[in-house]
């Protein structure tokens, strides 16, 4: 199992010395249910049976046998934005959250039928909206990884009314597929 970790703006040293002093005053059966419940929102219910359901820092809340991994919002994030990922987007996964290259080979398919409440379409690494990062906030969707001459096609301008692509030009390109209405 790949282990997904995201180095942001804190030493991890710091993170843990938080997450030392938080635990013990929230109780880690009510965070890990909370997370449970945030990582299976983003699945639908016959995925979610059988799917591991891991945190960002790669602890397994709960195994799973169907090939899908289920992460809640990533910590970093506010608002929800979990996802189910299958073994290709666990790959990608760890290659954005450790700033490493990627290269889709095979196709790869992860959900968010939870949807997000905001990224940048251009850059994989803002934290917020800017006049020239074209923040978009997704309602349910599917996100393809494919090779990147399968990705030329479709368009990258989220409000074209269909799958765009998201991130192109970088590693982590990917197919949005929005699979519902949008706010």
């Amino acid at each position: 199992m790949n282990t997904i970790q995201i180095n942001k703006l804190m030493p991890r040293s710091i993170v843990l010395a938080a997450i030392g002093l938080i635990i013990p005053m929230v109780g880690l059966a009510g965070d890990e249910a909370g997370k449970m419940e945030d990582a299976l929102s983003a699945a639908w219910p016959g995925m979610a049976e059988g799917a591991t359901i891991m945190d960002w820092d790669g602890t397994v809340l709960k195994e799973g046998s169907n090939g899908y991994t289920c992460l809640p919002t990533p910590p970093m994030l506010q608002g929800t934005a979990p996802m189910c990922m299958d073994s290709e987007w666990m790959k990608w996964a760890d290659a954005w959250g450790n700033k490493k290259d990627y290269s889709a080979e095979t196709l790869g398919i992860s959900y968010m039928l939870a949807g997000d409440e905001g990224a940048s379409n251009i850059d994989p690494y803002a934290e917020g909206p800017t006049d020239d990062n074209e923040w978009i906030k997704e309602g349910a969707h599917l996100m393809i990884l494919a090779p990147a001459e399968l990705l030329e096609a479709f368009p990258t301008d989220p409000q074209s009314g269909g799958p765009y692509v998201m991130w192109k030009g970088t590693p982590y390109a990917h197919l949005m597929v929005p699979v519902g209405p949008r706010d």
